[in-house]
């Protein structure tokens, strides 16, 4: 009787039963998903892409920050079973780094004995020939968020040669550690375009490399107003006020997080008399120069890692120590800091020689230089920038992927 009765209500218990089950599972899926505050990196969401790398061959753009967990994404994907044919490596090299501005040579990968073909020297875009065959260019390297970091100029070319070729490009979005704030003056591409600058944005553009390059697709930059096929590998957790902290540093002058945090505003010291510290343990966190007047801190840059043959190799410099600017608060802030120039140029007894040619094509045009000269206080020349920035803002916020 009693097996008669429940036989005879199961369709019922069915009906019943699982629509519960199945809002059960559904609430604790999104509880799992809402209790996992693990940042990810692109590269660390395997399950997102190698799906998509399935009986593909691919290339890839790294260097050593490519790192998914303790081991390189090459080695990743190959470990995976991908299919990986070359590497395209930028400037400071694949695996190892070599010294800004210092040529990277292509050859085979010591590790995989893959073919890596350099994209800075001579060559900075890939060839047709070096994308026959492949299927897929994927992008994997660790941004710091400002317009002359070279990086984003590569990613750019990369871009442009696969939608000339016709070839996929997947970008592993990766955290910008400048990602918080957006500054500086916009880029004159009609006079200042270089491989330090190419498109119309400021110093400090606030986006990601996956942003950025849905920026250069939705904005017509690539040569001819071509696009790319493009996807993006978001990063997990990630929002734009996440103060990142590096776990591999990002190029061989920018050493730690403070260096990081001050680059945007010392950079400019590279078209100047200044040292910036290359040379030293402490590269992008001082700046000085042996003719100004004693202040009490001085510094000696000497060939070392990174910079085998530094601006006053071997001459005391003198200046500003930004050692703690972090410990001190300095930094992160969300600005530019152009006291930290402006205070050197003022110090210089040969003013006429403190800027190089250099200082332009970095500040993106020659009002910033001309501005300084002429005496304008930081406070004005910032008001200079406000109708650029808030242009670009307009813009930036079409292609943010982040909040």
């Amino acid at each position: 009787m009693i097996f008669a009765i429940f036989t005879g209500n199961l369709t019922d218990m069915k009906k019943l039963v699982l629509p519960i089950l199945l809002a059960i599972l559904a609430v604790a899926a999104c509880s799992s998903e809402k209790t996992d505050t693990t940042l990810r990196t692109g590269a660390e969401r395997t399950g997102e892409y190698l799906p998509l790398l399935e009986g593909k061959k691919v290339a890839v753009v790294a260097n050593q920050t490519s790192m998914v967990g303790g081991a390189h994404l090459a080695d990743t994907l190959l470990s995976s079973g991908t299919d990986v044919r070359l590497i395209f490596a930028p400037e400071h090299g694949f695996r190892d780094l070599a010294d800004a501005g210092a040529v990277i040579t292509s050859g085979a990968d010591p590790v995989t004995g893959i073919n890596v073909v350099s994209l800075y020297g001579a060559k900075k875009k890939p060839a047709p020939e070096d994308l026959e065959g492949i299927d897929v260019v994927i992008f994997d390297i660790q941004d710091v968020g400002t317009r002359f970091y070279t990086y984003l100029t590569t990613m750019c070319y990369v871009m442009e040669a696969c939608a000339e070729n016709g070839k996929p490009f997947i970008v592993m979005d990766r955290p910008n550690p400048n990602g918080y704030y957006v500054d500086g003056p916009i880029l004159d591409t009609a006079a200042y375009k270089s491989f330090v600058g190419i498109h119309p944005i400021p110093v400090v553009h606030g986006m990601t490399f996956g942003e950025y390059a849905g920026m250069v697709n939705g904005e017509g930059w690539l040569a001819g107003g071509i696009t790319c096929d493009l996807k993006v590998i978001t990063c997990s957790n990630y929002t734009h006020d996440t103060m990142y902290q590096l776990p591999v540093i990002p190029s061989p002058n920018l050493p730690n997080m403070n260096s990081i945090y001050l680059y945007p505003s010392l950079c400019f010291a590279e078209g100047t008399v200044l040292s910036c510290g290359r040379g030293t343990d402490f590269a992008f966190q001082v700046l000085g120069a042996p003719e100004i007047p004693d202040t009490g801190f001085s510094f000696t840059p000497k060939p070392s890692f990174g910079s085998s043959n530094p601006k006053h190799n071997g001459v005391a410099c003198y200046g500003i120590d930004l050692r703690n600017a972090m410990e001190n608060g300095i930094v992160p802030k969300p600005e530019m800091n152009l006291g930290w120039i402006i205070d050197m140029y003022n110090a210089y007894p040969d003013k006429e020689k403190f800027f190089t040619g250099y200082f332009d094509t970095l500040a993106g045009s020659s009002t910033l230089r001309e501005q300084i000269i002429s005496g304008m206080t930081v406070e004005a020349i910032r008001n200079t920038w406000k109708e650029g920035l808030d242009k670009f803002k307009v813009t930036r916020a079409k292609y943010l992927l982040y909040d």
